[in-house]
């Protein structure tokens, strides 16, 4: 009986995995794309008939990016903004959850559903009203203009995400820590953040990401400074309207690309294990 049901479901893992296959190939392509760009000379990125290799990669593309004089600093300020949301939207939301899940108050329920609702504005319709914000606050052409927005739009999705983690640790162990005169404080930390910790770090990639990549506020908030600007702009450098150079536009987005791709590397068990217990829940 077991080997024919085995038999008719043969087929059908088989398309499920051609299907992950292609979806794979679709998604990685653009990836492969803007790597060979940026390893192409410029008579190749140019020419008017594009093959998908290069047999003469050269690294000039790289050489102008690196050559520019402020995209280290843009690294550097990119990776405060990203290292800044992360950390503190991870602690606020952490801690946003706990009360959320744990203690009963007046409106508990009615700032669940507006966490829902945060998350359906579109950052765009909100951009305008956070200029005059962040100018009326003296925050204009900062870091901090990057850091607080992008801070307050992860904190919903945050939040509501850690709060099943929250939920899914039993009461009892949290009475039992009481019982053996562990306070409060020592209970979070000790016992409750390390047991929500793959959440944490789920939420934390997209945080991360949703910084790394912004250049909606980069380019609203930070007018005069350039000295302020993160990687993002540093792309409009090697992007003119006359004459685009794409060769630098695809190695400066490379470049952009390899930080996440570490983040993802030390946190992917974690972030499996996070996700996993997201859809769990």
């Amino acid at each position: 009986m077991n080997l024919p049901r085995a038999r008719v479901r043969r087929p059908w893992r088989s398309a499920a995995e051609i299907s992950a296959l292609l979806i794979a190939v679709v998604v990685a392509f653009p990836l492969y794309w803007m790597v060979l760009s940026a390893f192409r000379p410029a008579g190749e990125i140019e020419s008017s008939e594009p093959r998908p290799w290069t047999l003469s990669p050269s690294l000039d593309s790289f050489r102008r990016v690196f050559e520019q004089q402020e995209f280290g600093r843009y690294f550097l300020n990119s990776l405060l903004v990203a290292s800044a949301v992360v950390v503190a939207s991870a602690l606020i939301a952490f801690l946003a959850a706990t009360a959320v899940t744990r203690f009963r108050f007046r409106f508990r329920t009615t700032l669940l559903i507006m966490f829902l609702v945060a998350q359906m504005v579109p950052v765009e319709a909100l951009t305008i009203p956070l200029f005059f914000l962040m100018r009326d606050f003296g925050q204009l052409n900062t870091l901090g203009s990057l850091i607080l927005p992008h801070i307050a739009f992860s904190l919903p999705f945050a939040i509501w995400m850690l709060r099943g983690f929250v939920k899914a640790v039993p009461e009892a162990l949290e009475e039992a820590a009481y019982i053996d005169g562990a306070s409060r404080a020592r209970f979070l930390w000790r016992i409750l953040f390390p047991l929500v910790f793959p959440g944490l770090v789920a939420t934390s990639v997209f945080s991360f990401i949703s910084a790394w990549n912004d250049f909606l506020f980069a380019k609203s908030f930070i007018i005069s400074d350039t000295s302020q600007s993160t990687l993002p702009m540093a792309l409009l450098v090697f992007y003119k309207p006359d004459d685009p150079d794409w060769g630098g536009v695809m190695a400066a987005s490379t470049v952009m690309t390899i930080p996440v791709l570490i983040f993802f590397v030390l946190v992917q068990r974690r972030l499996v294990s996070g996700l996993g217990g997201a859809v769990k829940d």
